[in-house]
């Protein structure tokens, strides 16, 4: 017979209670979300972490990097007299940083200064080290260890810097072609350019420069005086004895080429101008000193002496100043110089120049200034300029002074013709421009007090827009010097 208890009509329990209960809470499912949810939520404050403790690296590398950018652009100025490596710790001592820098190279030649620096710093992760591993297994490639962080462990994380500046002054050809036409007496315009051009000399030519830089001032007004030493040098139908300016034709303003063979026609000796004087002294072929070619010079008081006596005059013929710029600068140029140089006319250092258009280590620039624009230029038709006497007469008597007073009305325009007309003259003068620059000729223009229109003419003219300087009384000075500086850049090469 059952006992009351066992019966389980009467209520009674079974004696497995535990493994019942046990069974029960293995089926049941509530609160599984719960604990999948805080999984993910520690995972995501996990990489979340990682994220921070990487943007704090990246921040401190960053701020690192830029203090040695700038440290080794300083030290490496050619410009600056201090020790490079004082200026790199000196740079690192203000930002706080002189316990990160390890290293400072500074290699220093004839012409250039190169300065490396390496730094590194270490930073404290807060998330990193909660993973409990020494190395970040698998969260590295070469690449990106090598061009931003460097993780050595998880308690810390290390941010390397490194950088190279260097400024190299390479072989530099300069042709300076300076307007001292007679617009430039007013305004103290003349003041103004000859101290420009003179700050000019003295940043370009410095000891440090010595053999590497030549300059070349080409002054021009209505004409240009290439000088004895160039002028005897070429073949010249010579007419007279007065100056040592010649005639182009248009089509060789389409190449840098100088012909050093062809027969170039002498320019006219006479003045267009309308008042009498006997003998004419402002002559459109100039004939003064001071205005001739002073070709591939580092004699730098000479050069500053030959800018003081700068004197305005005569009109504007911005292209053939140019046209001769450039010739100084086409290899074609070369056999001239060469026996310049075997004459003691041009320093023997710079005796191979104008170097090769391919030769990489030679910069070749024109810096290109005027105060206006091109005008209409004349010249004496060959009928009244074919002898010695007619020589002599232009040399007494004005063109317009003349013919105004000794010439019937109708047959004045017989005398003279149109060389150039101010339309004709900006484009050939462009052409210039433009053969320069296809071959690699770096130029740069200033306008100095002009209009409208010659200063679109100057900025066509430069090799890029930032290569304009438009200008007004002694920013001239600045433009100059802003060009010398920019010659002797700074590159950051690494």
């Amino acid at each position: 017979m059952r006992s009351k208890n066992s019966d389980p009509r009467n209520g009674a329990r079974p004696n497995n209670t535990l493994a019942t209960k046990l069974r029960f809470f293995g089926q049941d499912e509530t609160g599984s979300l719960t604990v999948f949810a805080f999984a993910i939520f520690m995972i995501m404050v996990i990489v979340g972490g990682l994220g921070i403790d990487v943007m704090r690296a990246e921040m401190q590398r960053t701020r690192l990097q830029n203090t040695l950018d700038r440290a080794v652009l300083a030290a490496a100025d050619l410009d600056q007299q201090l020790d490079p490596e004082a200026v790199v710790n000196d740079y690192f001592d203000k930002m706080g940083m002189t316990d990160y820098l390890t290293s400072v190279t500074v290699d220093d030649g004839l012409n250039y200064r190169t300065v490396s620096a390496q730094a590194s710093a270490t930073v404290r992760t807060q998330f990193m080290q909660i993973l409990g591993r020494e190395e970040l297994d698998g969260l590295r490639d070469k690449d990106a260890e090598e061009a931003r962080l460097s993780f050595k462990s998880l308690k810390f994380v290390t941010v390397p810097a490194k950088g190279t500046a260097e400024e190299r002054i390479a072989n530099v050809e300069i042709s300076m072609v300076l307007d001292i036409s007679g617009s430039m007496r007013s305004n103290s315009k003349m003041s103004n350019l000859r101290s420009a051009a003179k700050t000019f000399v003295d940043t370009v030519i410095t000891t440090d420069t010595q053999d590497l830089i030549s300059l070349s001032i080409v002054p021009y007004t209505a004409q240009v005086n290439a000088g004895p030493a160039i002028f005897d040098r070429l073949n010249v139908n010579e007419l007279h004895g007065f100056s040592h300016c010649i005639e182009f034709n248009d089509y060789e303003f389409n190449t840098t080429n100088f012909s050093t063979t062809r027969a170039y026609e002498q320019m006219q000796h006479f003045e267009a101008g309308s008042y009498r004087r006997d003998p004419i002294t402002n002559p459109g072929c100039p004939k003064r000193s001071y205005e001739r070619i002073s070709a591939f010079s580092q004699n730098a008081s000479a050069l500053r002496s030959q800018i003081d006596s700068l004197t305005p005059r005569a009109n504007t013929s911005i292209h053939l100043g140019m046209k001769w710029g450039v010739s100084l600068l086409d290899p074609s140029f070369q056999p001239i110089i060469q026996d310049m140089a075997d004459d003691g006319e041009v320093d023997v250092d710079f005796a191979n120049r104008p170097a090769s258009y391919s030769d990489s280590e030679t910069l070749k620039t024109v810096i290109l200034m005027t105060d206006g624009v091109n005008v209409n230029t004349r010249r004496i038709k060959s009928w009244a300029y074919a002898n010695d006497s007619h020589y002599a007469h232009w040399n007494r008597y004005p063109l317009y002074y003349y013919v105004n007073n000794y010439v019937g009305y109708y047959y004045r325009s017989n005398f003279y013709y149109t060389k150039y007309t101010s339309s004709q003259a900006d484009s050939l003068l462009d052409d210039i421009c433009d053969a320069a620059k296809d071959n690699g000729i770096v130029i740069w223009s200033i306008g100095f007090e002009v209009n409208n229109h010659g200063a679109n003419v100057m900025k066509d003219c430069a090799s890029s827009d930032s290569h304009f300087f438009r200008v007004e009384g002694i920013e001239i000075t600045e433009a100059f010097a802003a060009i010398a500086r920019q010659i002797n850049q700074l590159r950051l090469t690494q």
